[in-house]
């Protein structure tokens, strides 16, 4: 029997196990497919407090690991095929085997959304990247030419992010207007820097020859005119799956499919917490997911001292 078992191996995670472990309540993360998390694929951080000349995402993610189980977190790479949470001590399918918990914190995060299109995968971190704010202030990217690719809220907040450092700021929609809020596309309208291209989707990320990126090219859906955009940057801004399709049926959510928080991390299932992405689809930060992780932590620890007394 588990006392705290943690889901997902990243900011959030690795933060959740270490204030679980240093409670002396020994927990196992569950690593699952992907250990550490979306950051593992981000080459350098340069916006998570205490290292000032940045770090790779890698390496921060492993210091999180060797300073959880320094004080006596245990992991697994076992991924979570299913969960049932109307049985206490709850229980959890991985890799076929039956794991018991007393409390559980999920922190299984969220997914990009890609495009799907040549050039993509094997140009991310050498020029195509999701987040503006964790990378758009990379030399590669400074007083360039950059592509946004997305017409909600966060494509436009990441254009508009971007005007700080990049040359030029070409917007691709589909669509001939905006999806984003009112005040969201007035200010990107107004900005001088921000170039929208609109009726247009992006069908190949360029250049693979070159081993970063040199531009796109882009196909006109009214008329079907093809053409290349140079740029230095592909800022891919189409929204976030969060990870949580094993928990449904079993924790609240909302449409989208975000897990809900009632009281700080507890979820609609007494016992069992959320943190990081996977329940923030508004600043999906590596510092806001630590923070999580923090609270859930203490809210399990809480959890179980009040069984117990």
């Amino acid at each position: 029997m588990n006392k705290v078992v943690i889901i997902g191996s990243g900011c959030a995670g690795w933060t959740a196990a270490l204030y679980t472990a240093r409670a002396n309540l020994e927990p196992l993360v569950l690593m699952g497919c992907q250990p550490g998390g979306l950051l593992t694929t981000t080459s350098i951080v340069e916006n998570f407090p205490g290292f000032p000349e940045g770090i790779d995402g890698c390496e921060l993610m492993t210091r999180m690991q060797n300073q959880a189980k320094r004080f006596g977190a245990m992991s697994g790479f076992g991924t979570v095929e299913g969960v049932n949470f109307k049985k206490y001590p709850f229980e959890l399918t991985v890799d076929g085997e039956l794991v018991r918990a007393e409390t559980v914190i999920i922190a299984t995060g969220a997914s990009h959304k890609h495009l799907s299109v040549p050039g993509e995968e094997k140009l991310e971190t050498k020029g195509v990247t999701y987040c503006a704010t964790c990378d758009g202030a990379l030399p590669i990217f400074r007083n360039k030419p950059l592509v946004v690719v997305g017409g909600g809220d966060s494509a436009c907040e990441e254009a508009l992010y971007l005007t700080r450092f990049g040359s030029e700021v070409f917007l691709v929609h589909r669509r001939d207007s905006l999806r984003a809020s009112r005040i969201m596309a007035e200010r990107v309208h107004a900005h001088k820097t921000i170039k929208p291209i609109w009726d247009s989707v992006v069908t190949e990320i360029l250049d693979l020859r070159h081993d970063a990126v040199t531009g796109v090219r882009l196909k006109n859906l009214k008329t079907n005119a093809e053409r290349i955009l140079e740029c230095a940057g592909v800022f891919i801004a189409i929204g976030h799956m969060p990870n949580t399709g094993i928990f449904k049926g079993q924790v609240e959510m909302d449409d989208n499919g975000f897990i809900l928080r009632k009281h700080g991390s507890a979820t609609s299932v007494p016992g069992v917490f959320v943190a990081g992405d996977c329940s923030d689809h508004v600043y999906r930060q590596a510092i806001t997911a630590a923070g999580m992780g923090c609270a859930a932590a203490i809210d399990a620890e809480r959890f179980l001292a009040a069984r117990n007394e």
